[in-house]
Formats: C-alpha cells, structure tokens, sequence
C-alpha cells in the first residue's frame, strides 16, 4: 500500500515538473494557447455542474439544484461567502423540508 502510494507521488510530481520544464521546448499554437484557459473553464464548470446535479450515479434531486443556483447568484452578486453558503444551505434545507427531495 505504501509502495503503490509513493509511486503514485512520483508520478504526480514527475508530470508536473515535466510541464516546467518543457515550457521553453514546446510551441503551441496561438488558436491552442486562446482555447487553453476556456478549456479549464469548461472543466470547471462540468465539474461543478455534475456535482450539483449527480448524487452517484442518480439525479440528485431538486433542492441541490436550487441551493447551487441561490448560491450562485449570490456569489455572482459579490455577497460575503458566508452569506453564499448559509443561503445556499438554507435554501436546499427548506426545499428537503418541503419534501421537494
């Protein structure tokens, strides 16, 4: 187990500084190097999407949903993060509450 852990650590830092250092030896394009930071974004989104919406492999239901979208909108408005997370949490209570699974 602890074999497999240390490999896995080497291999994890190995890529990375791999990424450092053929920075200087690897020409991308300019259409490639305009998509770059887009395609972090997409994953970024598809990731938070499928979390929102996914519990395992089922549709999480409506309230999660709801208290991402509430908390979304907050954090789009510039509210403090803590008033974020209690609304989006309260939101998704009330509706659990409500029986709206």
């Amino acid at each position: 187990m602890i074999a497999a852990i240390l490999v896995l650590a080497a291999g994890t830092y190995a890529f990375r500084l791999s990424g450092v250092l053929l920075r200087d030896r690897l020409e991308l394009s300019a259409s490639l190097q305009r998509l770059l930071p887009i395609s972090a974004a997409a994953l970024l989104a598809a990731l938070a999407a499928t979390a929102a919406l996914m519990a395992g492999s089922e549709f999480a239901g409506f309230a999660r949903p709801a208290g991402v979208l509430v908390g979304a909108l907050l954090a789009w408005r510039k509210a403090p993060f803590v008033v974020v997370v209690i609304a989006a949490a309260a939101v998704t209570a009330l509706l659990r509450l409500a029986g709206l699974e």
